[in-house]
């Protein structure tokens, strides 16, 4: 749970390489990555109807990754634990700048555009959060104490907090996720999970009430689809019967019906296990 043991592994060198220049290179991560970004391509491509234009950009995406994949793993952890707050503080500053100066998109204040540049802050604290949990704790003897385990949920909730008030909801429960794996990870008494599980529970008729309608059509909507099947259940069915008809193994490469004639909205992003099963 601390950046020490990402030096012992470091110095170990299992599974890695030097190709280039001394370069440190893990190669089962790497070729996991290759593999699963093939694939990627590959559903893709058969989803889009053979177009080449998303693919290509989508090709371009994975390459910038890509390249920060390959730069930031030659960073020694020791640095990364240096950088870690100041990456976490930058961060909230740019979520208390959305705020205020935010752009608005589909009826969410998530971005900040920077000249050509636009991107979401909260993206940032996704990695930000949890790395800040561990310089929390780094130098702490685990498991951590009551006030410790108090001060690591702050370090996740302030920015969860801001990040739903957007509204993010999505991004903010998955920022909470992670925090709660990092818990996990330093050792975090198990009570203390149930107590968090028993209070999140009693709050939720409070939480109701906060919730935007949006937000509360889409609960109800995931609950009961079929009270709505041609508004807000359309999306939700057309997945289902894109699933069902696609069975297990798929309808084959560029054969997905349900893909190829736009039943299935946004097929590259928020229905991308549909388009596997549908390609």
């Amino acid at each position: 749970m601390s950046f020490a043991s990402l030096e012992w592994s470091r110095s170990t060198g299992a599974g890695r390489w030097r190709p280039f220049g001394g370069l440190v290179i893990d190669v089962p991560l790497l070729v996991l990555l290759f593999m699963i970004a093939g694939v990627g391509f590959v559903v893709l491509y058969s989803a889009l109807g053979a177009d080449m234009g998303l693919l290509i950009r989508q090709g371009m995406r994975f390459g910038v990754g890509l390249a920060a994949f390959l730069v930031l793993s030659q960073v020694p952890p020791r640095y990364l634990r240096i950088f870690t707050p100041w990456v976490f503080f930058l961060g909230l500053a740019l979520l208390l700048v959305v705020m205020v100066e935010g752009e608005i998109g589909k009826g969410a204040q998530r971005w900040l555009a920077l000249g050509p540049v636009r991107f979401q802050p909260s993206e940032i604290m996704k990695l930000a959060a949890p790395m800040m949990v561990a310089w929390f704790m780094h130098e702490r003897r685990l498991p951590p104490t009551f006030m410790q385990t108090v001060a690591m949920a702050l370090i996740v909730a302030v920015p969860a907090l801001l990040i739903a008030e957007q509204p993010d909801l999505g991004t903010a429960v998955t920022l909470l996720m992670g925090g709660a794996v990092m818990f996990f990870i330093a050792g975090v008494r198990l009570r203390y999970f149930a107590l968090t599980a028993a209070a999140a529970s009693a709050a939720l008729p409070g939480v109701w009430h906060f919730l935007r309608d949006y937000q509360k059509n889409r609960i109800h909507t995931f609950l009961d689809p079929d009270s709505d099947p041609l508004g807000a259940g359309y999306h939700i069915l057309q997945s289902k019967i894109a699933l069902g008809s696609g069975g297990l193994f798929g309808k084959g490469f560029l054969q997905g019906s349900q893909s190829h004639l736009s039943f299935l909205p946004e097929k590259q992003t928020d229905f991308i296990f549909t388009t596997l099963m549908n390609p």
